[in-house]
């Protein structure tokens, strides 16, 4: 099998690295985790640019993260990549009774949902909380996004958008009135309801709100480069040009992406 082919030369290839190359060597399951997070985020920018070889590229990068992972914990004696795969494999088919169990149905993405948590409450899992185990290292927004979730099919959630929608506008409201009074720490608060009410907000309406500020930070990234470029080749400094002037430019990258979408 093909697959199983390369991944044993990936092995191969990741021993001989560690063996020979003196900065694979010095590496750590601690120093990784920085190239482990920007490989994985490299990975959902190919995903959204749609390039299937720039994916596959960055798939590699990430499955080469996991593989060397583990290939330091073998070197450890705490556990090697068969033991990684072996425990995923035996977690998704524990975890999905209906695709692989006679006699077990669901009919809808929320029982899949419900059935895996079942799965984790067997397995010891959610003993003092159903928020246990959603990772304090996660971007601020997926985190909660997964923290709302959670909470949400506990019951403990807002009945409809518009609700969540006036609390959006209380928050803000709060924020305006600590901004007046110029207190750092209250802002501080109240800048971080707004973000989680913005979180929700998003959740009612079906959106992630992680891709969605991802999204939006590449469009203003692209627009500003439009700037960049043509104050570049008018021979102006940028800091020389009016506000007004860059968001005549700023106008312009719109309309070019509007453009650009339609065709």
């Amino acid at each position: 099998m093909k697959a199983g082919r390369e991944l044993e030369k990936l092995l191969e290839i990741t021993r001989a690295l560690r063996e020979r190359c003196p900065w694979d060597r010095k590496q750590t399951m601690q120093t990784l985790k920085p190239y482990m997070i920007e490989e994985a985020y490299e990975a959902l920018e190919a995903i959204d640019e749609g390039d299937p070889d720039k994916i596959k590229e960055e798939l590699g990068d990430v499955l080469f993260q996991v593989v060397l992972q583990a290939h330091i914990a073998g070197e450890k004696k705490l556990f090697d990549i068969a033991d990684v795969l072996e425990g995923i494999s035996g977690k998704m088919i524990s975890r999905h009774p209906h695709v692989f169990e006679e006699g077990t149905q669901v009919k809808t993405e929320e029982d899949v949902i419900e059935k895996w948590q079942e799965h984790k409450r067997r397995e010891g899992k959610l003993k003092t909380s159903v928020l246990e185990g959603i990772p304090a290292s996660l971007p601020a927004l997926l985190r909660a996004e997964k923290v709302q979730k959670r909470a949400g099919r506990e019951g403990f959630d807002w009945d409809k958008t518009e609700d969540v929608l006036e609390k959006l506008d209380e928050e803000t409201r709060e924020l305006k009135e600590a901004a007046k009074k110029e207190n750092l720490n209250e802002m501080e608060e109240e800048i971080g309801d707004i973000l989680f009410s913005v979180v929700n907000v998003a959740r009612f309406l079906g959106v992630r709100p992680e891709e969605a500020l991802r999204k939006t930070t590449a469009k203003f990234i692209n627009r500003f480069e439009h700037i960049e470029k043509t104050a570049k080749e008018r021979g102006t400094a940028l800091r020389q040009m009016t506000l007004a002037e860059m968001d005549a430019l700023w106008d312009e990258a719109k309309k070019k992406e509007k453009k650009r979408d339609e065709d």
